[in-house]
């Protein structure tokens, strides 16, 4: 199968179309496919889904799909990987865009992000159309600082997705389970602190009883607490080793290990293998 590489933190492409120029494929990045006009199905993972003006579907890096034109289509392609989003973290402390990308992360890699176009808030369609508007006349135009107006473009694009995202996750509790809802949330935004983590700290920050928590977490998703919080820092960890050239170390200090040994432990222990050993077999695949 074919499988796409980008060697670029990001790209722009804009294309017309009267068919697909290639078949089933993956990509090694995160891609945004917006459709400005034309009408047709995009397949994904065997899935097929329509698509019409305005559709925006988000293509994750396991993802295998093509388009079927059915009329001529005028695409806009935004391809981005772990690189580019790594950049736009502000670390100045005043601003409030220094825990973005930790936010971002999550939502990206969601378990509740299904396949289909991720506009979900009715009133972002408008707001989607006129940012993809703005991004093909600067990419066509090429006036003066084009390139640093798309990159604010395209970072505004990905975070109303996220946003769309969120509202499918938060969409998947019914009311009795708002609170489950938000301890989920509270360990994705604390996930690079893993003081904050623990149970009783928890269950202090929710006004739940520490000897209830593990139960009340347990009833609402179906996993321990322990369990969903190392399935989740896995996937990041995994997405590092595949999407990223950041040293064993590097990931260790990030997401709060003791050592690249414990490192080593929690990874064998969930698959089978060391870090370093699914880097090398990822990548070979």
């Amino acid at each position: 199968m074919l499988i796409q590489n980008l060697y670029e933190p990001y790209e722009i492409e804009y294309k017309e179309l009267d068919r697909c120029p290639v078949g089933d494929h993956k990509n090694n990045y995160f891609e945004l496919v917006h459709i400005l006009k034309g009408e047709g199905e995009h397949v994904v993972n065997k899935n097929r889904f329509q698509y019409h003006k305005g559709t925006l579907f988000l293509l994750l890096p396991q993802h295998v799909h093509s388009f079927e034109v059915k009329t001529i289509t005028s695409f806009l392609f935004i391809r981005f990987n772990d690189i580019y989003l790594k950049a736009q973290k502000v670390k100045n402390v005043h601003s409030n865009l220094g825990d973005w990308i930790q936010k971002l992360e999550y939502i990206l890699q969601s378990n509740y992000h299904l396949p289909g176009c991720v506009l979900y808030n009715s009133g972002d369609k408008s707001l989607m159309a006129a940012l993809m508007d703005a991004i093909v006349r600067e990419y066509v135009n090429h006036q003066q600082f084009h390139r640093e107006v798309i990159q604010q473009l395209v970072n505004t694009v990905i975070t109303v997705v996220a946003r769309n995202i969120s509202l499918l996750d938060t969409a998947t509790y019914d009311a009795s389970e708002n609170q489950a809802s938000d301890l989920i949330r509270y360990i994705h935004d604390h996930i690079y602190s893993p003081e904050n983590l623990k149970a009783e700290v928890m269950a202090g920050h929710f006004n739940i009883s520490p000897k209830y928590i593990h139960e009340y977490f347990r009833k609402h998703t179906g996993q321990s607490l322990l369990q969903y919080t190392a399935g989740y820092k896995m996937k990041l960890v995994e997405t590092r080793l595949r999407y990223s050239n950041m040293r064993i170390n590097e990931i260790v200090q990030e997401l709060g290990f003791t050592d690249e040994s414990h490192l080593n432990r929690f990874f064998k222990k969930h698959k089978g293998l060391s870090p370093t050993e699914f880097r090398k077999s990822s990548r070979v695949n």
